[in-house]
């Protein structure tokens, strides 16, 4: 096993996600010589100040902590010249590390990136492999450079993206992966065990920006675009259609088995009947037994199971049917 060296960190995160990786440096005894996050914020209706999730973390450990509006100040590279780190572990920080402080630490700066480099750099990297219908993804450890998650490859860890998972489930797994594959990667990365690879720029892609706009389902699409998209953007920002002229959120569904022909779906073995002919369109509920089957672009129906209607709570689509008398043949609209 490889000896490891205790080192002076400067930890670079935000979200909850960039806790579990925290945690493991200071549980592995490194010693955390400054904590960096963004500024607090202000959040929800009542516009409350909210500090940053790492930042919570690193004051219960007793850590010195950081919170500079930009990186690129002489007050903010003399702080850090002063830290005097060893290595810089940086995941999900939301800001882009000048040149100086990536050239500043012996052992470099270090990310934790949440996709299988090249493949999704950027900012949403999980959303898009729930939103691509990938079935496995990663975290990458990453020595950087001065592109953004361009750098080169120390190690990867694969993991499989579950049947069903949404974007929320496995940021949390991909949360803890980070954390437990930090300290034993960068413990051979110090010793000189690994020799980290270039990536192959021509296999990258860019992840964009998730918007709010994305939600808004288009039911000429196909059923399994329609699912990934509704997994992708769950917890947020949700996914959403329109019934009767209000916005109905939705939060699961899944693509059924179908026998258009018969009349039928298959619901985990049950066999359900569904109101559709050759007229129907995308976006008309064809049967509302075991939830709210929707007929999509490409002729498959889709089970939506839990819904929010407008400024109510989240509710399953059986007890949405039995409060709002749905009936078949209804078509989800484009707006109000």
């Amino acid at each position: 096993m490889s000896n490891q060296k205790q080192l002076r960190v400067v930890f670079m995160g935000t979200p909850d996600f960039s806790v579990p990786t925290l945690e493991a440096l200071i549980k592995a005894g490194h010693s955390i010589v400054g904590v960096y996050c963004q500024p607090d914020k202000q959040k929800g209706r009542g516009k409350q100040v909210q500090m940053p999730p790492v930042k919570v973390a690193a004051l219960n450990h007793n850590l010195p902590v950081f919170q500079p509006v930009t990186l690129r100040d002489e007050q903010v590279q003399a702080e850090l010249e002063a830290l005097n780190p060893d290595v810089v572990v940086v995941i999900a920080y939301g800001k882009i590390l000048p040149p100086w402080l990536i050239r500043l630490p012996q052992y470099g700066c270090i990310n934790v990136h949440a996709s299988i480099l090249p493949k999704y750099r950027g900012a949403a990297p999980i959303h898009y492999a729930i939103l691509n219908g990938d079935t496995k993804t990663g975290v990458t450890i990453m020595h950087m450079d001065d592109g953004l998650d361009t750098g080169d490859i120390i190690d990867i860890v694969e993991t499989d993206i579950l049947c069903g998972e949404t974007t929320g489930q496995l940021f949390e797994r991909m949360a803890l992966l980070g954390g437990k594959t930090i300290v034993p990667v960068l413990t051979r990365w110090v010793n000189g065990e690994i020799v980290a690879t270039p990536q192959d720029d021509t296999m990258a892609t860019h992840t964009a920006k998730i918007t709010k706009e994305m939600g808004q389902i288009d039911w000429s699409k196909p059923a399994n675009e329609i699912v990934n998209l509704i997994r992708g953007l769950n917890p947020a920002p949700g996914c959403y259609t329109y019934l009767n002229g209000k916005r109905l959120k939705v939060w699961s569904a899944e693509v059924v088995p179908s026998d258009t022909t018969h009349g039928l779906i298959d619901v985990h073995g049950k066999h359900v009947p569904i109101a559709i002919s050759a007229t129907t369109v995308p976006g008309t509920i064809v049967s509302k037994i075991a939830g709210l089957g929707v007929f999509c672009g490409d002729g498959n129906i889709i089970l939506l199971t839990e819904v929010q209607p407008e400024n109510k709570k989240r509710i399953s689509a059986i007890d949405f049917i039995n409060g709002h008398q749905i009936k078949e043949g209804i078509v989800f609209g484009d707006s109000i």
